[in-house]
């Protein structure tokens, strides 16, 4: 069952590039107390993703925040190395990656994408969504495309 608005972010732990390299990451904590934008792709380095998603987070961080937003996140099942890599490539340093390199988190939001026939197995679904204390305010899920997750679209219901 896919996530919707009014319920909570599971606690998974995930990993995240830390200084010394990849680090754990519990979303319970991560998301507690605090207002979060987290975006989701199904693949860091692919096109639509590195071209255009990805981007307008990064251009549009600075008036992410000042709409009260704490936090900024990027999702996907890709490893903590690869992610790290992402970030440095896309100049993403505002940008917290998390790394569902098992796809926990993917499953437990009900957001599983199989690009199998593509050579991807299993990926995440490409959506954004708001969060205020682990809570969803809103939720907007792509099928195709990058509308209902733009970093546009997330500035315009926050």
């Amino acid at each position: 069952m896919t996530i919707a608005k009014g319920d909570k972010i599971p606690d998974i732990t995930l990993k995240t590039n830390g200084p010394d390299g990849p680090e754990d990451l519990a979303t319970g904590d991560f998301f507690a107390g605090r207002r979060v934008v987290l975006f989701a792709v199904p693949g860091a380095f692919t096109p639509g993703c590195s071209n255009t998603h990805m981007p307008g987070f990064v251009v549009n961080a600075d008036k992410i925040a000042a709409q009260g937003v704490d936090a900024i996140a990027c999702l996907s099942v890709n490893d903590a190395f690869v992610m790290g890599a992402w970030q440095k490539d896309q100049n993403a340093q505002a940008i917290t990656m998390l790394a569902d390199g098992n796809a926990e988190l993917t499953r437990a939001l009900g957001m599983e994408l199989d690009a199998s026939g593509g050579g991807m197995g299993l990926r995440c679904k490409r959506f954004a969504l708001i969060a205020d204390d682990g809570v969803v305010e809103y939720l907007g899920i792509d099928a195709k495309g990058v509308e209902a997750s733009s970093a546009e679209t997330v500035l315009a219901h926050l």
